[in-house]
């Protein structure tokens, strides 16, 4: 868990990914089109991947990716933030944490 949160918090966008993953390229796309550059940890590439997913899966992740993290705080997986762009709350989300300025 200390990793994912250590990862999380540096920087002001991180989703959790793998790079085989539908759901994960598709957030990721949304993240860009926003105009914001996240961070991305492909957990089917990192060395302690399998730690970090059981993490993911102890947050409440489930899938565990896309895991989308904002401000360092967990904002959740594709549906949820789908759920934040499509009410509008995500832009405020990432204004606030500094990932948007416009």
């Amino acid at each position: 868990m200390d990793v994912v949160a250590r990862l999380a918090s540096q920087s002001a966008v991180v989703i959790f990914s793998k790079s085989t993953c539908c759901m994960s390229h598709a957030i990721k796309r949304l993240f860009y089109e926003q105009g914001v550059s996240p961070a991305i940890v492909e957990i089917d590439q990192e060395m302690y991947g399998k730690d970090i997913e059981w993490s993911l899966a102890r947050l409440g992740c489930s899938p565990p990716v896309p895991a989308v993290f904002v401000g360092g705080k967990f904002v959740g997986t594709a549906n949820s933030v789908m759920t934040l762009h499509l009410d509008g709350s995500l832009k405020r989300l990432l204004k606030e944490a500094g990932a948007l300025w416009l």
